[in-house]
């Protein structure tokens, strides 16, 4: 029970994905793209898991259409399946091309959003589909963007 109304309920979202192979996802996601190791656990049995911090998290929860209207900006053509797990980075240019070196399949390049976000799209190790993206304007400019809103 939460004794603090004006406190969040929530204080960590994780992302928990199976990786067939262990050791090339963790080096992809903690060495390549540089998300610092928080915690790592074993047990005699050979179960492994690693928890990487990657920043502020936050669930974005799109319907059908806006989905659709992602995949045709960023891409050309649908692609993602329902769940794509994206990256803020500061040169989405320079970490494609490192990621792409390290294994991940390139589905687009960085592309230029009408939001002002320089987009590209991965396919990546652990059978994930990743957006690496930079915002090139500030929040307070792009809130006055056309169909940008916040509540």
């Amino acid at each position: 029970m939460n004794d603090h109304p004006d406190a969040p309920a929530v204080r960590q979202l994780r992302l928990v994905v199976e990786a067939e192979d262990y050791e090339a996802a963790l080096a992809f996601y903690r060495d390549v793209l540089g998300l610092t190791e928080e915690a790592a656990y074993s047990s005699g049995d050979g179960a492994r898991v690693t928890i990487l911090d990657a920043g502020r998290a936050t669930l974005e929860i799109a319907n059908p259409a806006q989905k659709k209207m992602i995949d045709d900006v960023e891409v050309g053509r649908q692609v993602a399946p329902k769940m794509r797990v994206a990256f803020e980075v500061d040169d989405s240019r320079a970490t494609t091309d490192r990621l792409v070196s390290a294994g991940a399949t390139e589905v687009a390049p960085p592309t230029l959003t009408p939001w002002q976000s320089l987009n590209s799209r991965l396919d990546a190790p652990a059978g994930l589909h990743i957006t690496v993206f930079q915002e090139l304007a500030p929040l307070e400019e792009r809130e006055k963007m056309e169909g940008f809103g916040t509540s």
